[in-house]
């Protein structure tokens, strides 16, 4: 029996094109989310607060990447970019999937972006956080 082929992931260019188009939709969805915990807790600048706070704020950034990747394996950047994000074997994302995958890619990104770093000396460009949770992002075929 022939193995599959890895997964290859899309050029560079694409996925910081689309990583870009996704911090102005994180941006976005933090400001949201922050209306009705201000409005709960008050002032949020400093102490406990502001900790609470910015972990309530990557919950609903993790909430908005799993709902997304578990359903078509795409957020609106990705589909503008024509990007999926599949399990390795190129089956549709599940939540545990999902999960860890976020959690693996908030770490890279807080260590200096090293986990996104490290699709420059990948031998299929993918992300470390691809790697590690057993997920690929793939290119999306244009429809004709």
């Amino acid at each position: 029996m022939i193995a599959a082929a890895p997964l290859r992931a899309p050029a560079l260019g694409r996925r910081l094109a689309s990583g870009g188009y996704e911090l102005l939709m994180l941006a976005a969805l933090a400001m949201i989310a922050t209306f009705p915990f201000l409005a709960f807790f008050g002032d949020s600048t400093h102490g406990w607060r502001r900790h609470v706070l910015q972990a309530w704020v990557l919950v609903v950034a993790g909430a908005y990447f799993t709902w997304f990747w578990t359903r078509g394996g795409q957020t609106l950047p990705m589909k503008t970019w024509r990007l999926r994000v599949v399990r390795s074997d190129g089956a549709p994302v599940s939540l545990p999937h999902a999960l860890h995958r976020y959690v693996i890619a908030a770490l890279g990104f807080f260590a200096l972006g090293l986990g996104f770093w490290w699709a420059l000396v990948d031998r299929d460009r993918q992300f470390l956080h691809d790697r590690l949770a057993g997920t690929a992002m793939v290119d999306v075929p244009r429809e004709k």
